[in-house]
């Protein structure tokens, strides 16, 4: 009974996941991008040795936009969490599941391991996976200084967008509508930084994460914090 049980819980997730896929696929192939910032952060796209950092309210594009690039993203175990992974999954990213309170030093360990044996771009998502919005989490900082990887902070907005009443105020852009797919300045964490380095660049990302989210929210005309 239990073994008949998973198997409907796997089916039922591995269909979600795949919905999940076409849906944002849908949606994102009929938005209007725009990319700001991205010529500044050509040459470390490149390299393939870069951590997106990205706010939990805009998961959506980010993730259709890093699509095949064989990444590793970490993911909570939380019920969220579990939808993100099979759709990220789908779109070609490796996952680790663990959060602050849940797994989480393992899964940054597992994480780092991915990231040195080849160069491949790693994802997180430091307000994850409750919060508080819009706060950075030293996660990803430690991820960064352990792999010698650069952070870029990437962000989006929308002319015309659904907001969600969750905790993180999730952004939906409207199909169609113009939409700003935003680089931030990279932040480079020094392998040698101490514990008062390592908060500096924790807080640094922070600013620039929240800089370019708000800037390009209010260009919309939006106002989301």
């Amino acid at each position: 009974m239990n073994l008949l049980r998973n198997r409907k819980s796997e089916i039922r997730w591995r269909l979600v996941g795949i919905l999940g896929k076409w849906i944002i696929d849908a949606l994102a192939g009929s938005l209007r991008i725009q990319k700001v910032g991205f010529e500044r952060v050509r040459d470390i796209v490149a390299s393939r040795r870069y951590i997106l950092a990205f706010w939990h309210s805009r998961i959506l594009i980010i993730s259709h936009q890093a699509k095949g690039l064989n990444g590793v993203a970490m993911v909570s175990r939380s019920g969220d969490g579990e939808i993100i992974a099979q759709v990220l999954q789908r779109q070609g990213q490796s996952v680790v599941r663990g959060s602050t309170g849940r797994g989480g030093l393992r899964a940054l360990a597992r994480q780092i391991k991915l990231l040195k044996e080849a160069a491949r771009p790693g994802g997180m998502i430091p307000d994850g996976p409750q919060g508080p919005r819009y706060r950075v989490q030293s996660g990803i900082i430690t991820l960064a200084q352990k792999t010698g990887y650069t952070i870029l902070p990437i962000s989006y907005s929308a002319r015309k967008i659904k907001v969600f009443d969750s905790w993180d105020r999730f952004v939906l852009p409207y199909p169609f509508t113009r939409c700003r797919l935003i680089y931030g300045e990279p932040v480079v964490v020094p392998p040698d930084a101490d514990r008062a380095a390592l908060e500096a660049c924790r807080v640094t990302l922070e600013k620039e994460m929240r800089r370019i989210t708000f800037v390009h929210d209010r260009h919309f005309g939006h106002e989301i914090r």
